[in-house]
C-alpha cells in the first residue's frame, strides 16, 4: 500500500510473494532461455529462490552490502564480496541477475559491471521487483515502476530489530 505523500510503500507477505510470481512470468513471457541465477543477497535472496524453484535452474548468490547506517536506511560504502556460492561448477553462460530492487542503481550497475567483465557469462540479463524513479540501472525485467521512489517496507523487515528474547516473548514461549 502506496501511502498518500507516494513517500512510503508497505507490503504485506501476500503481496510480496505475489509480486515475485509476476516476476517470473514477466521473465518466461520474454522466452528467454537461461542458465543459471544469481541473486544479490540479502534482497535478492527470496525472488531468487523462488525463481530457482519455478524454472528449474541453479542458484547461485552474491553477497553485496550498503544499507548499514540508521538501521540500513542510509546507503554507506558499497560492498561486494569476491567470490559468487554456487551448488556446483561456475557461473558460465546465460546468467538471470535477481534482487529485490533497483533504488540508487549502484549495486545493480556495479554488479552488472563486475559480472558482465567475466568471459564465461555469455549473456547476462536482470530481474527486480520494483525500479525507483531516481534508479540509475533499470533492469531488464522488473513488475513495478515507483515513479516517487518511495520507502519499501518490505514484510520480512519486522525481523531486522527482533532479537530472540523479544520473539520468545512474541510467540509466548
Amino acid at each position: 500500500m502506496l501511502t498518500d505523500d507516494g513517500k512510503h510503500l508497505y507490503v504485506s507477505w501476500d503481496e510480496y510473494h505475489l509480486l515475485v510470481e509476476k516476476l517470473a512470468l514477466k521473465v518466461h513471457a520474454s522466452g528467454w532461455e537461461f542458465d543459471q541465477i544469481l541473486c544479490l543477497a540479502r534482497g535478492g535472496l527470496r525472488p531468487g529462490d523462488v525463481l530457482s524453484r519455478v524454472f528449474d535452474k541453479p542458484l547461485g548468490i552474491m553477497s553485496t552490502s550498503s544499507y548499514r547506517a540508521e538501521g540500513g536506511t542510509i546507503q554507506g560504502r558499497l560492498d561486494i564480496a569476491k567470490y559468487i556460492t554456487m551448488p556446483k561448477g561456475e557461473l558460465a553462460g546465460r546468467v538471470l541477475l535477481v534482487d529485490d530492487l533497483a533504488d540508487s542503481g549502484v549495486t545493480l550497475n556495479a554488479v552488472v559491471e563486475r559480472l558482465r567483465a567475466t568471459p564465461a557469462i555469455t549473456e547476462l540479463r536482470s530481474a527486480v521487483i520494483w525500479v525507483k524513479g531516481v534508479s540509475t540501472y533499470t533492469p531488464d525485467y522488473y513488475v513495478e515502476m515507483l515513479e516517487t521512489s518511495p520507502w519499501i517496507h518490505q514484510p520480512f523487515e519486522e525481523y531486522d530489530n527482533l532479537r530472540p528474547e523479544a520473539l520468545k516473548r512474541k510467540l509466548s514461549i
